[in-house]
Protein backbone atom coordinates (compact mmCIF):
# COMPACT_ATOMS: atom_id res chain seq x y z
CA UNK A 1 0.00 0.00 0.00
CA UNK A 2 1.38 3.20 -0.88
CA UNK A 3 1.79 6.30 1.94
CA UNK A 4 0.23 9.35 0.58
CA UNK A 5 0.28 12.56 2.36
CA UNK A 6 -3.44 12.63 2.37
CA UNK A 7 -3.43 8.90 3.95
CA UNK A 8 -1.05 10.22 6.91
CA UNK A 9 -3.43 13.46 7.16
CA UNK A 10 -5.82 10.56 7.81
CA UNK A 11 -4.11 8.89 10.43
CA UNK A 12 -3.11 11.92 12.21
CA UNK A 13 -6.97 12.93 12.03
CA UNK A 14 -8.47 10.00 13.85
CA UNK A 15 -5.55 9.50 16.52
CA UNK A 16 -6.09 13.42 17.69
CA UNK A 17 -9.62 13.26 17.39
CA UNK A 18 -11.26 14.85 20.48
CA UNK A 19 -12.69 12.00 23.33
CA UNK A 20 -15.56 12.40 25.00
CA UNK A 21 -14.14 13.12 28.11
CA UNK A 22 -12.27 16.22 27.04
CA UNK A 23 -13.60 19.68 28.39
CA UNK A 24 -15.25 20.99 31.31
CA UNK A 25 -17.50 19.18 33.93
CA UNK A 26 -19.92 20.58 36.93
CA UNK A 27 -21.20 18.15 39.78
CA UNK A 28 -24.61 18.01 39.57
CA UNK A 29 -25.46 18.41 43.52
CA UNK A 30 -28.64 16.81 43.36
CA UNK A 31 -27.36 13.12 41.62
CA UNK A 32 -24.78 12.77 45.23
CA UNK A 33 -25.57 9.58 46.91
CA UNK A 34 -23.60 8.18 49.94
CA UNK A 35 -24.06 4.90 51.31
CA UNK A 36 -21.91 2.70 53.73
CA UNK A 37 -20.49 3.03 57.11
CA UNK A 38 -22.00 6.25 58.70
CA UNK A 39 -19.66 9.46 60.04
CA UNK A 40 -19.73 8.63 64.21
CA UNK A 41 -18.66 10.88 66.28
CA UNK A 42 -18.65 11.48 70.38
CA UNK A 43 -18.68 14.65 72.26
CA UNK A 44 -18.18 14.01 76.13
CA UNK A 45 -16.84 15.04 79.19
CA UNK A 46 -14.97 17.94 77.14
CA UNK A 47 -13.48 15.25 74.92
CA UNK A 48 -14.36 15.22 71.39
CA UNK A 49 -13.53 11.99 69.42
CA UNK A 50 -14.25 11.12 65.67
CA UNK A 51 -14.21 7.51 65.57
CA UNK A 52 -15.03 7.64 61.52
CA UNK A 53 -11.65 9.57 60.68
CA UNK A 54 -9.03 7.30 60.06
CA UNK A 55 -6.98 6.78 62.14
CA UNK A 56 -9.72 8.00 64.75
CA UNK A 57 -9.13 11.88 65.85
CA UNK A 58 -9.65 12.17 69.93
CA UNK A 59 -8.83 15.59 71.27
CA UNK A 60 -10.15 17.86 74.32
CA UNK A 61 -13.05 20.04 73.55
CA UNK A 62 -11.39 23.60 74.66
CA UNK A 63 -10.41 25.35 71.82
CA UNK A 64 -7.11 25.12 72.30
CA UNK A 65 -4.08 23.24 69.95
CA UNK A 66 -3.97 19.96 69.98
CA UNK A 67 -0.95 17.71 68.16
CA UNK A 68 -2.46 14.61 66.42
CA UNK A 69 -0.10 12.39 64.11
CA UNK A 70 -0.62 9.83 61.16
CA UNK A 71 -3.10 11.99 59.73
CA UNK A 72 -2.03 13.12 55.83
CA UNK A 73 -3.89 16.08 55.53
CA UNK A 74 -3.64 18.03 59.08
CA UNK A 75 -0.91 17.59 62.18
CA UNK A 76 -2.94 19.92 64.39
CA UNK A 77 -7.17 19.63 65.77
CA UNK A 78 -8.86 22.59 67.56
CA UNK A 79 -12.21 21.52 68.86
CA UNK A 80 -14.43 24.40 70.78
CA UNK A 81 -18.17 24.16 71.65
CA UNK A 82 -19.80 27.24 70.86
CA UNK A 83 -23.39 26.41 71.68
CA UNK A 84 -25.30 23.68 73.16
CA UNK A 85 -25.92 22.36 69.46
CA UNK A 86 -22.90 23.32 68.09
CA UNK A 87 -19.34 23.23 67.87
CA UNK A 88 -16.58 24.47 65.36
CA UNK A 89 -13.52 22.29 64.49
CA UNK A 90 -10.62 23.29 62.62
CA UNK A 91 -7.51 21.44 60.90
CA UNK A 92 -4.16 22.73 60.42
CA UNK A 93 -0.69 21.56 58.68
CA UNK A 94 2.27 22.80 59.16
CA UNK A 95 0.63 26.05 60.68
CA UNK A 96 -1.74 26.81 57.87
CA UNK A 97 -5.55 25.66 58.16
CA UNK A 98 -6.62 23.17 55.94
CA UNK A 99 -9.99 22.91 57.16
CA UNK A 100 -12.33 24.96 59.19
CA UNK A 101 -16.11 23.19 59.80
CA UNK A 102 -19.29 24.43 61.75
CA UNK A 103 -20.98 21.63 63.15
CA UNK A 104 -25.02 22.71 63.84
CA UNK A 105 -27.59 19.90 65.18
CA UNK A 106 -30.93 20.99 64.26
CA UNK A 107 -33.95 21.38 67.06
CA UNK A 108 -35.13 17.99 66.49
CA UNK A 109 -32.00 16.13 66.62
CA UNK A 110 -32.28 14.12 63.51
CA UNK A 111 -30.20 16.43 61.35
CA UNK A 112 -26.51 17.87 61.69
CA UNK A 113 -25.30 20.61 59.01
CA UNK A 114 -21.68 21.02 58.42
CA UNK A 115 -20.73 24.32 56.78
CA UNK A 116 -16.87 23.86 56.01
CA UNK A 117 -13.98 25.51 54.21
CA UNK A 118 -11.20 23.58 52.74
CA UNK A 119 -8.07 24.51 51.31
CA UNK A 120 -7.08 22.06 48.02
CA UNK A 121 -4.53 22.97 46.62
CA UNK A 122 -4.22 26.85 46.09
CA UNK A 123 -7.42 27.45 46.34
CA UNK A 124 -10.32 27.63 48.91
CA UNK A 125 -13.90 26.27 49.06
CA UNK A 126 -16.65 25.88 50.98
CA UNK A 127 -19.68 24.47 51.20
CA UNK A 128 -22.32 22.79 52.95
CA UNK A 129 -22.54 19.09 54.19
CA UNK A 130 -26.32 17.73 55.47
CA UNK A 131 -26.18 14.37 57.43
CA UNK A 132 -29.32 12.62 59.08
CA UNK A 133 -29.08 10.43 62.37
CA UNK A 134 -28.61 6.99 62.28
CA UNK A 135 -28.14 5.78 65.88
CA UNK A 136 -28.29 8.13 68.80
CA UNK A 137 -26.30 10.40 71.40
CA UNK A 138 -25.08 8.39 73.99
CA UNK A 139 -26.95 9.80 77.16
CA UNK A 140 -24.86 13.12 79.29
CA UNK A 141 -23.16 13.65 75.72
CA UNK A 142 -23.71 16.47 73.50
CA UNK A 143 -26.32 16.24 70.28
CA UNK A 144 -23.45 16.19 67.68
CA UNK A 145 -22.36 12.81 68.93
CA UNK A 146 -24.12 9.25 67.53
CA UNK A 147 -23.95 7.91 63.64
CA UNK A 148 -25.11 10.02 60.53
CA UNK A 149 -25.34 9.74 57.09
CA UNK A 150 -24.69 11.83 54.62
CA UNK A 151 -27.97 13.13 52.97
CA UNK A 152 -27.51 15.88 50.92
CA UNK A 153 -24.36 18.28 49.93
CA UNK A 154 -24.25 22.21 48.54
CA UNK A 155 -21.16 23.38 47.22
CA UNK A 156 -19.52 26.33 45.44
CA UNK A 157 -18.02 26.27 41.86
CA UNK A 158 -14.60 25.21 42.76
CA UNK A 159 -15.90 22.38 44.32
CA UNK A 160 -17.83 21.64 41.21
CA UNK A 161 -16.16 22.04 38.38
CA UNK A 162 -13.48 19.74 37.21
CA UNK A 163 -11.92 19.37 33.59
CA UNK A 164 -10.69 16.54 31.77
CA UNK A 165 -8.36 15.97 28.88
CA UNK A 166 -7.71 12.52 26.81
CA UNK A 167 -3.75 12.63 25.83
CA UNK A 168 -2.20 10.14 23.65
CA UNK A 169 -1.19 7.27 26.23
CA UNK A 170 -2.86 8.87 29.13
CA UNK A 171 -5.50 11.27 30.61
CA UNK A 172 -4.53 14.29 32.83
CA UNK A 173 -7.56 15.83 35.30
CA UNK A 174 -7.37 19.29 36.97
CA UNK A 175 -9.59 19.95 39.71
CA UNK A 176 -9.68 22.88 42.52
CA UNK A 177 -6.33 23.68 42.66
CA UNK A 178 -5.21 20.19 42.52
CA UNK A 179 -4.05 18.42 39.21
CA UNK A 180 -2.57 15.40 37.45
CA UNK A 181 -1.00 14.26 34.76
CA UNK A 182 -1.13 10.22 33.78
CA UNK A 183 -0.05 7.72 31.57
CA UNK A 184 -2.39 4.22 31.56
CA UNK A 185 0.90 2.17 32.33
CA UNK A 186 -0.03 0.78 36.00
CA UNK A 187 2.37 3.45 37.31
CA UNK A 188 1.69 5.96 40.06
CA UNK A 189 1.73 9.52 39.52
CA UNK A 190 1.29 12.47 41.71
CA UNK A 191 -1.49 14.95 42.15
CA UNK A 192 0.15 18.10 42.31
CA UNK A 193 -1.10 20.88 44.74
CA UNK A 194 -2.84 17.42 46.85
CA UNK A 195 -1.81 18.40 50.77
CA UNK A 196 -2.05 15.19 50.80
CA UNK A 197 0.31 14.03 48.41
CA UNK A 198 -2.33 11.40 46.60
CA UNK A 199 -0.61 9.50 43.80
CA UNK A 200 -2.77 7.73 41.08
CA UNK A 201 -3.03 4.96 39.11
CA UNK A 202 -5.08 4.66 35.79
CA UNK A 203 -6.58 2.37 33.76
CA UNK A 204 -8.47 2.96 30.25
CA UNK A 205 -11.52 0.35 30.45
CA UNK A 206 -12.82 1.72 26.62
CA UNK A 207 -13.40 5.07 25.02
CA UNK A 208 -15.65 5.93 27.39
CA UNK A 209 -14.56 4.42 30.76
CA UNK A 210 -11.39 4.92 33.07
CA UNK A 211 -10.87 3.40 36.76
CA UNK A 212 -8.77 5.49 38.68
CA UNK A 213 -6.84 3.99 41.79
CA UNK A 214 -5.91 6.65 44.70
CA UNK A 215 -3.12 5.75 46.55
CA UNK A 216 -1.37 7.42 49.86
CA UNK A 217 1.25 6.64 52.38
CA UNK A 218 1.55 3.36 50.12
CA UNK A 219 -2.11 2.43 50.55
CA UNK A 220 -5.04 2.03 48.46
CA UNK A 221 -7.36 4.85 49.47
CA UNK A 222 -10.26 5.44 46.52
CA UNK A 223 -11.20 4.01 43.42
CA UNK A 224 -13.18 5.76 40.94
CA UNK A 225 -14.90 4.49 37.73
CA UNK A 226 -15.83 7.59 35.38
CA UNK A 227 -17.44 6.18 32.28
CA UNK A 228 -18.69 8.97 29.99
CA UNK A 229 -22.76 8.73 28.12
CA UNK A 230 -23.46 7.75 24.63
CA UNK A 231 -24.76 11.24 24.09
CA UNK A 232 -21.59 12.88 25.48
CA UNK A 233 -23.50 15.33 27.78
CA UNK A 234 -22.40 13.47 31.05
CA UNK A 235 -19.94 11.74 33.36
CA UNK A 236 -21.62 8.94 35.95
CA UNK A 237 -18.54 8.91 38.67
CA UNK A 238 -18.42 5.98 41.16
CA UNK A 239 -16.10 7.03 44.39
CA UNK A 240 -15.08 4.11 46.76
CA UNK A 241 -13.56 5.14 49.91
CA UNK A 242 -12.07 2.44 51.41
CA UNK A 243 -10.72 4.19 53.95
CA UNK A 244 -14.73 5.06 55.73
CA UNK A 245 -15.82 2.14 53.49
CA UNK A 246 -18.29 4.61 52.26
CA UNK A 247 -19.46 4.81 48.17
CA UNK A 248 -20.32 8.37 46.77
CA UNK A 249 -21.92 8.38 43.57
CA UNK A 250 -22.68 11.71 41.28
CA UNK A 251 -22.89 12.91 37.97
CA UNK A 252 -20.60 15.66 35.89
CA UNK A 253 -22.81 17.84 33.73
CA UNK A 254 -21.22 18.89 29.88
CA UNK A 255 -20.41 22.79 29.88
CA UNK A 256 -20.36 25.00 27.20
Amino acid sequence: MKVTPSLLLLFSSGALAASPFDGSWKIDLKSVRTTGKPDVYLLTKGEYTCSSCLPDLHVKADGAEHAVTDHSYYDTAIVKVTGPDSIEITLMKDGKEFAHMVDTVSADGNTLTTRFRNHLGDQEVTGILAERRVAAAPPGSHPVSGSWQQQGFDADDAVRAIQYKMTADGFQMSWAGQSYDAKFDGKEYPVNGDPGKTRVVLKKIDARTIEETDRRDGKVVDEFRMTVAEDGGTVSVRDKDLTHDQTTTYTLQKQP
